[in-house]
């Protein structure tokens, strides 16, 4: 796929805008967005990502559409388990909501940041190192199975504070109150860091460890930039409205773990048969690429995707229901 310097600045710099136009009017007036407040957001943002599709459909083929539209669903997806650690985070630290879009906005763009950095350093690496996709599966793989026993064991439900946050709470005097969105504030003389602060840091520790895992799996589904980049990029508009909107349900999707762990895992054998597929590495098969090697299409990587967060979003709201009215039934009886 042959990119323009052109279209990227010119695709780029679009996104870039409506991101800070967001940021603008949420500094402006910082609020607790309503329902149809978000509603119009998501589906603006939505139909934005669907035209850019139809448009990559129609100058480039439907395989670069399709690599487009799987990693955007794949980094929705994480997107939207990256959420729950937000809301987790916000609990800890009783961000008021009023505050939240503001926090969440600079979590948005600390993301975009630390993503931005590792895509172009894994289009540099994969475009030297083909062997580089073993690492990369075994990565993804690895991480299946961590997000998958994560969610079998529940740790979830807790936040557990990184390294970087704990050393800010440890050397910085810091105060318990709000005061707004300042990150900094004076009290009985000295200048302490405000929760909003210590908030900030935990988001940006956050989007850095997520970054880890789904720039690997989009490199696993399209090895252009341009379209990792974009996916991206549509994928962290509307996260802001997504997150007001769906509130308690994110606590409802009980099942998103195992769903995001064979998602992940899937990507994982994606990516070490095309590996072996372009196998270069002397001690693998004589350095010789391995025929027998199964190449996935991209059309079978996009039905795979809707597939699997169809079904985790189905079962998790059928599970919750159940639960819920075995709930009442115990109610009843008591």
């Amino acid at each position: 796929m042959d990119v323009s310097l052109l279209v990227w600045t010119v695709s780029v710099g679009l996104v870039v805008a409506l991101l800070a136009v967001d940021i603008a009017v949420v500094g402006r007036r910082p609020h607790v967005p309503t329902t149809a407040e978000c509603l119009r957001y998501l589906g603006f943002y939505v139909g934005l990502a669907v035209l850019f599709g139809l448009g990559v459909w129609a100058t480039a083929g439907g395989r670069f559409a399709g690599e487009f539209f799987a990693g955007w669903l794949t980094e929705y997806s994480l997107s939207v388990d990256n959420l729950f650690v937000f809301m987790l985070i916000m609990g800890r630290f009783a961000v008021p909501r009023t505050y939240q879009q503001s926090a969440l906005l600079v979590g948005i763009v600390l993301a975009l940041v630390f993503r931005t950095a590792f895509i172009l350093a894994g289009a540099a690496i994969v475009s030297a190192f083909t062997w580089v996709f073993y690492l990369f599966g075994a990565f993804l793989v690895w991480t299946a199975w961590k997000v998958a026993r994560e969610g079998a064991g529940e740790e979830s439900e807790e936040f557990h504070p990184p390294l970087l946050l704990r050393l800010v709470q440890r050397w910085l005097p810091s105060t318990s109150e709000y005061h707004g969105v300042r990150l900094t504030a004076l009290e009985g003389g000295r200048r302490v860091v405000t929760p909003m602060l210590i908030v900030l840091v935990a988001l940006g520790a956050t989007d850095l460890l997520f970054a880890f895992d789904s720039i690997p799996a989009l490199f696993g589904l399209t090895s252009e930039p341009y379209l990792i980049m974009m996916a991206n990029l549509f994928a962290l508009m509307g996260l802001r409205q997504l997150y007001f909107l769906l509130g308690d349900l994110l606590a409802r999707l009980v099942y998103l773990s195992y769903g995001l762990a064979v998602l992940l895992g899937f990507i994982g054998v994606k990516l070490v048969l095309e590996a072996l597929h372009e196998n270069d590495l002397p001690f693998v098969n004589r350095g010789e690429p391995v025929a027998w090697a199964p190449e996935i299409p991209i059309w079978a990587s996009l039905l795979a995707i809707v597939l699997i967060l169809g079904v985790t979003a189905v079962a998790s709201l059928a599970r919750s229901r159940r639960d819920e009215r075995a709930a009442l039934a115990g109610e009843r009886d008591a």
